[in-house]
């Protein structure tokens, strides 16, 4: 009997108050004190805790980190867990945003092109942009052709070295032709000279239209690119607030209509931004294009008029007008890297 009743009493649980007497707890406040305890037990941003007992134990297990002796408020791995959880949410809500802009801009694209949706289309920029397209496409046909005539008249001009060496030789071990052999040679050599000259001023044609056409025109063609992104967007906003704006007028409504005219008043302010970036630069492009043009193609013109008229002196008075530098006989054509 003594030890029936000794079992029983081990296995009872005696609650302890603050002052170390016996005390009775309510049945009904049961829960509340297990959700007090994990709340204590549970992970602390603030604090960080070591549990002896797990989430069922006692109280009196739970050893706050701050009592002890030389440990800071956070610890590092706190911290570092606190610095990468941060991080991981800005990327969740990164690609949620960009999933929801991608939604609505794929909707309003396919509602564009099967003629169900409006678009925002400024006619005067929209004409100075497809003007833009069709020169650019036109100086990169100019481009390509004068890039064949160099290759051809290179061609043309080491022929004519060549000769001219041929010749120079023949002229040396045929003495009863020396002087006919030495006049071939002498002018071959004077069109090779006049030849190197001309080609000198094609090469810098084609470099100073190549940068008006692979950066300049590029630059704002980026930007125009740029800008009807934006217009797409501002329009896929555009039609959300609408339809929302046709929808019920709840609370719940209310609060989605405001949301979205937030965000087409963002969407709005960058699509005009953005038009008037184009707008500037289509300006200032035009300006850039006459200038660079005027110069390029007079070079062009008086070189080729020069060589073909066989006016040495008026093609060196040519490249040293537009400050065309030749390079020295005998350089190598430039490598890929230098020529980028």
């Amino acid at each position: 009997m003594a030890e029936s009743i000794l079992s029983k009493a081990a296995t009872m649980e005696i609650p302890i108050n603050s002052n170390g007497d016996t005390g009775t707890l309510a049945e009904d406040d049961s829960l509340e004190q297990d959700l007090q305890q994990v709340m204590v037990s549970g992970p602390n941003l603030n604090e960080t805790s070591i549990v002896s007992g797990g989430y069922g134990g006692p109280a009196g297990g739970i050893i706050p980190t701050s009592s002890i002796k030389g440990s800071s408020n956070h610890s590092p791995n706190s911290s570092t867990e606190e610095v990468t959880r941060g991080v991981a949410v800005e990327k969740l809500d990164s690609v949620r945003k960009w999933g929801i802009n991608t939604y609505k801009c794929t909707k309003q694209m396919f509602s564009e092109r099967f003629g169900r949706g409006s678009r925002t289309v400024d006619l005067e920029l929209e004409a100075q942009i497809e003007v833009l397209r069709e020169t650019k496409s036109k100086y990169e046909s100019i481009l390509s052709l004068a890039i064949a005539l160099i290759d051809h008249f290179q061609s043309m001009v080491q022929t004519q070295q060549a000769l001219g060496d041929t010749f120079t030789d023949l002229s040396q071990k045929s003495p009863e032709l020396q002087d006919e052999f030495g006049y071939n040679a002498e002018t071959q050599k004077l069109l090779c000279k006049n030849g190197e000259a001309l080609l000198g001023a094609i090469n810098f044609f084609v470099s100073s239209v190549n940068t008006l056409v692979n950066k300049t025109m590029e630059d704002t063609l980026m930007t125009i690119k740029h800008y009807e992104n934006a217009r797409l967007e501002f329009d896929a906003y555009r039609s959300d607030l609408e339809e929302l704006s046709l929808g019920p007028r709840d609370a719940a409504g209310l609060v989605r209509i405001e949301m979205a005219q937030q965000e087409y008043q963002i969407h709005r302010d960058k699509y005009e931004r953005l038009r008037s970036d184009v707008t500037i630069k289509l300006k200032f492009l035009e300006e850039n294009k006459v200038k660079v043009m005027h110069k390029q193609l007079l070079l062009f013109h008086n070189a080729i008029s020069a060589y073909f008229a066989g006016n040495q002196q008026q093609l060196e008075q040519t490249l040293i007008q537009f400050n065309v530098k030749l390079k020295p006989p005998g350089s190598q054509k430039p490598s890929w890297l230098e020529e980028q």
